[in-house]
């Protein structure tokens, strides 16, 4: 395997492994979505007298049950944000990802072609 072809397949697995980092940070972000989406169902069946708490550190503070519900849909935008931004770099990488498999492709096979 000549030098180039070495780098080339070097800077492919670490491109793999980017974007492999990209689809565990979508996933997070769907588990945090779908977190999210449950607190916000909980909060629509919740009576408008009902008291609710938010835990900061070891402590539960009373906050107004519409702020709440205004972090909680913030929340929700932001997170969906991130994963439509996360969608975007994934899509990018994967044609890198094609774009460096065919250089690799066509290294290896001007190197047998020459060796032939």
């Amino acid at each position: 395997m000549s030098a180039a072809t070495q780098e080339l397949t070097m800077n492919y697995t670490s491109s793999q492994q980017e974007l492999e980092d990209l689809v565990v940070a979508r996933q997070k972000l769907e588990t945090q979505l779908q977190e999210n989406k449950i607190v916000q169902d909980e909060f629509d069946t919740l009576k408008e007298e009902t008291k609710v708490y938010k835990l900061t550190g070891n402590v539960l503070l009373p906050v107004e049950q519409f702020e709440a519900k205004n972090n909680v849909e913030k929340r929700l935008e932001f997170i969906t944000t991130e994963i439509k931004r996360c969608e975007e770099n994934i899509k990018a990488k994967q044609i890198v990802l094609e774009k460096m498999r065919a250089e690799i492709i066509q290294a290896q096979g001007a190197q047998q072609s020459t060796h032939a």
